[in-house]
């Protein structure tokens, strides 16, 4: 699965997590209700908050939910999951923003789909995929052309962009795609009231989820020479991360003026679009980490700052570790290949951002684990799913490679940051 907002349990209570749960297996089921049992590999995190939207709006009736039986993925178990048309715009969605990503991949001709039997294969399954979630959209009234034309207009822009072109004209499409499903979810549940509330938090979480992926991939994008937002229009961390700073607040101001009718839905859908949201930049810029992972004794959210042994942010201590002008890329290099500096200094004589390298306090972004290809991932997946690693042990997910609890483990703790901006947080 993929997606920018990925809550861990040991920070959500029992019930904000079985309600979490209840949307992402609602929105899996739907997937393989409505389009087969392949269509439910578009189950992504990301998608599941339309359907939660839904539910916030929507007064609370018993037939907002239904018994699954037993699965895999749950151990085994069954589970109340989310139904309706929540988790039907939901699939929809999903099986749209799949699709670009696959053709996004194909376009890029990342790890298996540079094979030209892979990528006609693939190409042959977004098509359907498109297809599908356009008859999906139909029937809920929501029209997917939309989201098709913004993945259209994608590789045009990205192909204009340049030095100097704004990063905000970049991600323009990925923000009006999500706001038309954000706002939809007011026109499903009859509160048009709050359609632009919705819409306005649905095009600055596309903002985020296009800049989020961008610094994530920066490191393998700058190896393998991948186009990548930040480096072809020449953006530095520091600007990105106050661009992700300033949508978080716009989020956050947006959601107060919508009308959830559901409490505990919209304890979900603040939990998921301020705290975790934040939580998903954090994570992206090396910023925080999660209670359970810290070391024994160690605070939870650690900042470069609290690694320092002087607090001076630099976790190797004062000053550069690799010596004056060196780099961990070599003499005089920087990430952006042999003599080509960064984005700000494409003559690699010096940069513009304090501490050289091109990067905020002159140190790239950690490195993230290498990612498995679609069709690998896949497999992987399966096999873990089939000896029960998902369940029942902590595992490297199938296609991140990042460490992750087992499904079944319910020993961490309950606890999440309390905040003070609603009355959302029984703490």
């Amino acid at each position: 699965m993929f997606g920018i907002i990925r809550p861990c349990r040991h920070r959500m209570s029992e019930g904000l997590a079985a309600s979490w749960l209840a949307h992402l297996c609602g929105l899996c089921l739907a997937l393989r209700d409505g389009h087969g049992q392949f269509a439910r590999i578009a189950t992504n995190y990301d998608g599941l908050i339309v359907s939660v939207l839904v539910e916030a709006q929507s007064a609370p009736t018993a037939d907002l939910r239904r018994t699954a039986g037993p699965c895999p993925l749950r151990g085994m178990r069954t589970a109340p999951v989310a139904m309706g048309e929540g988790a039907g715009l939901a699939a929809a969605v999903s099986l749209v923003l799949a699709s670009a990503k696959m053709r996004d991949h194909i376009e890029d001709a990342d790890g298996a789909y540079g094979r030209r039997p892979v990528a006609l294969a693939a190409r042959g399954v977004a098509r359907r995929w498109d297809r599908a979630g356009a008859r999906t959209g139909e029937g809920l009234g929501f029209d997917t052309a939309v989201l098709l034309d913004a993945v259209g207009r994608q590789s045009g822009i990205e192909a204009a962009a340049g030095p100097g072109t704004p990063l905000l004209t970049v991600t323009e499409p990925t923000e009006t795609a999500t706001a038309a499903a954000f706002g939809h979810t007011a026109v499903l549940t009859g509160r048009p009231g709050n359609r632009a509330a919705l819409e306005e938090a649905g095009r600055l979480f596309g903002r985020l989820a296009h800049l989020l992926d961008a610094v994530e991939d920066l490191a393998a994008d700058t190896r393998s020479g991948a186009w990548n937002p930040l480096i072809a229009t020449g953006t530095d961390l520091a600007e990105a991360r106050r661009l992700c700073d300033d949508a978080l607040h716009g989020v956050r101001l947006a959601l107060r003026d919508a009308d959830f009718a559901c409490s505990a839905a919209g304890k979900l859908v603040h939990n998921l679009l301020v705290h975790e949201l934040g939580r998903s930049v954090d994570r992206a810029f090396g910023t925080g980490g999660c209670t359970h992972l810290a070391a024994p004794g160690a605070p939870a959210d650690l900042s470069p700052a609290d690694l320092s042994p002087t607090g001076s942010g630099n976790p190797y201590g004062p000053g550069n570790p690799y010596g004056p002008g060196q780099s961990p890329y070599g003499p005089g290099q920087s990430p952006y290949g042999p003599g080509t500096g960064s984005p700000q200094d494409p003559s690699g004589r010096g940069s513009s951002v304090p501490g050289g390298h091109g990067f905020p306090g002159g140190f790239p972004p950690p490195e993230p684990p290498r990612r498995r290809g679609l069709m690998m991932g896949c497999l992987v997946y399966t096999g873990m799913c089939c000896t029960c690693q998902l369940c029942c042990r902590e595992h490297n997910d199938a296609w991140s490679g990042r460490r992750r609890d087992s499904w079944c483990d319910a020993s961490g703790c309950e606890c999440w940051d309390c905040c003070d901006c609603c009355q959302c947080c029984d703490c």
